[in-house]
């Protein structure tokens, strides 16, 4: 329940949120996660600045351009996303995936000798959605809404994960 007050609190504030420009020149890693994400509002900068990628991450973004579609099919597609990211937050917390918030157009992702590599969102085909990213591999854009079980199917085939009903884990077999 806590997960998916989090999640309605922080996509509510990124509809209503403003574009801005951040800068993470100053910033070594991304000090917002998901889960520490609290109560916001539309004046909340912290979601507009760029995060900068340092491990295996899910951001979900919503950006400003969501404000094209009608009232109707924003909170439709908030309420889907919002599902969506309530089912797959467990299995990300489990395997050490980090999943992050943003209303920012603009991703970096850390490289080795301090450099750093932009994903950019703006134009994608909607204004929201999700962004799989292991840095030192090529990240994977979903953009618009997943039904929960696509999405856990993207998650597990780009971060290689086991699946529950993987073969390959079978037990040591005992004999009498």
């Amino acid at each position: 329940m806590r997960a998916a007050t989090l999640v309605v609190l922080v996509l509510l504030a990124a509809c209503r949120g403003q574009q801005g420009g951040g800068s993470v020149a100053g910033r070594d890693t991304d000090s917002l996660s998901f889960a520490d994400v609290g109560s916001a509002d539309s004046a909340d900068s912290i979601l507009l600045t760029p995060r900068l990628v340092t491990g295996p991450t899910v951001i979900v973004f919503w950006l400003a351009g969501a404000d094209t579609f009608s009232a109707d099919d924003q909170a439709e597609a908030l309420d889907e996303l919002n599902f969506a990211t309530e089912q797959i937050a467990p299995m990300l917390a489990r395997s050490n995936i980090k999943l992050v918030p943003t209303n920012s157009d603009s991703v970096y992702v850390a490289l080795p000798n301090n450099r750093r590599r932009l994903i950019l969102l703006a134009g994608v085909d909607y204004p929201f959605g999700y962004v799989l990213i292991e840095p030192g591999s090529a990240e994977r854009i979903l953009a618009g809404v997943y039904a929960d079980d696509e999405l856990l199917d993207e998650i597990e085939a780009y971060f290689d994960l086991p699946t529950p009903t993987d073969s390959t884990a079978v037990g040591p077999r005992i004999s009498t």
